[in-house]
Order: C-alpha cells, then sequence, then structure tokens
C-alpha cells in the first residue's frame, strides 16, 4: 500500500503515530510523511526562516529513518486557513501520493494549526478524487479510508483502533529525537516532557488493547469511506 500521514508540523506524526508508520515501512509499504506547516514559529531565540529550515531538515532525517518520502509545507505556522488557495494544494499532496489510507489530526485537537489540518485533509481527500476538479495534477480517483490520531494525552479521543507497536517503540522515540529543535520549546512553553509524554500515551494505550505499547485511531466512518481490506499494520 501507500500510506499517507499528514500532520500540522515536522514533529506532529513522529509522535501521534510513529511507531504505525515504521510498522507499515518495515512491512513493505511505501510511507509519505506530509506536514503542512513550515514548523517556522515553534522557537524562541531564532528568526523564522532559520527554524523552518532546520525543522525542514530534522523532518527528512526522522523519514530517512524508515525509508519514508516527505511533502510539504504549503504554509508557515498559523497561516493555514481553511481557504479555497489551501485546499487545492493540500488536494495536489494528496494526488502527488496517491495514498490507499490517509492519517491525519483529529477535529478536536489542541490547536488551530492541527484542527485546520483535519479539515482541510477531510476536504482535500475527497476533492482530490474528482476528476473535474482542477488543480496541477490529476486526480486520484480512489476515494481514500481515513484515520484519525490521537490526541495529546488522549484528551477527548475515543479509539476505534490500535496499532501494536510494541517491536517499535524504539524507531518511534528514535523518529522524535531528530526533532532536537522542539525539545527546548515543549518542555518551556507546554510544560511538557516530549519523550516521557511519547512513552505514556503509548503505554496508556497499549494498556486499553492489551500490549506493552499502542497507537490509537478513529476511522472516519462515512460513506465511501468505509473498506473491508485490512488497512491498518
Amino acid at each position: 500500500m501507500r500510506v499517507l500521514a499528514v500532520g500540522a508540523h515536522p514533529d506532529d506524526l513522529e509522535l501521534y503515530c510513529g511507531g504505525t508508520l515504521a510498522k507499515y515501512a518495515d512491512q513493505g509499504h511505501e510511507v509519505i510523511m506530509a506536514h503542512l506547516c513550515s514548523g517556522n514559529k515553534g522557537g524562541t531565540n531564532i528568526t523564522p526562516e532559520e527554524l523552518a529550515q532546520t525543522r525542514g531538515n530534522e523532518a527528512k532525517a526522522a523519514a530517512k529513518l524508515i525509508a519514508a518520502e516527505v511533502l510539504g509545507p504549503i504554509a508557515g505556522d498559523l497561516d493555514l486557513y481553511p481557504t479555497e488557495q489551501m485546499r487545492i494544494k493540500t488536494a495536489d499532496l494528496i494526488r502527488q501520493a496517491k495514498p490507499d489510507v490517509i492519517f491525519t489530526h483529529s477535529p478536536n485537537d489542541y490547536m488551530t494549526d492541527h484542527i485546520i489540518t483535519s479539515q482541510l485533509v477531510f476536504d482535500a481527500s475527497f476533492s482530490a478524487t474528482v476528476p473535474l476538479y482542477k488543480t496541477s495534477l490529476p486526480a486520484h480517483e480512489d476515494i481514500t479510508p481515513v484515520f484519525y490520531m490521537d490526541t495529546p494525552a488522549g484528551l477527548g479521543f475515543e479509539p476505534t483502533d490500535y496499532v501494536d507497536i510494541t517491536d517499535y517503540i524504539e524507531t518511534k522515540k528514535k523518529m522524535f529525537l531528530c526533532h532536537q529543535s522542539q525539545f527546548p520549546w515543549i518542555e518551556g512553553h507546554h510544560k511538557a516532557k516530549p519523550t516521557d509524554m511519547l512513552e505514556t500515551v503509548a503505554k496508556f494505550r497499549g494498556l486499553q488493547c492489551g500490549v506493552p505499547y499502542a497507537e490509537a485511531f478513529r476511522r472516519l466512518n462515512v460513506w465511501g469511506r468505509i473498506n473491508i481490506d485490512k488497512l491498518l499494520p
């Protein structure tokens, strides 16, 4: 399969579904990691331009660990809006990836870039299938199933599916550790220890489904998106 994960910022996918993406890659699937925002405002004492370059390099380093392709960004942090132009850019990203399954943020995530990413992916993943919806790329006509990723600390999120990532928790950590620019920012601005948060949530979701470590997802159950094939690894 071709697996597309779309996060708002360069480190989001590693935190929320890095273990699942590593498992897909290990099973021979093609993984595409996209971020819609450049990450240019997640820091202090650095220019947005320098930070965007740093975070882009961090995203490539993390993706390289599982031989994943990197796409994006289409906007700066806090400059992502549910506009026609942003939907066209997101549709082109999906048309370029040609996915069999998509992962993205939950619609009730904790900040605006995450929420708008969720909305844009929902809108564009259908728009991308319509041949007469003209963008720079031809339509990818498969109406792709979507899975929403867990929220930070699991707040307000009721999973429908779990992926056992016990054998991939160390790879998930290594991927997340590529994003060293974010550790002072998360510890200072969000008052959280990044790696502690990663491991605690994975243990919590593992406890729910009877394995040491897991990642949780909620499938988008709407007509045309439900696929009887086994999609999760």
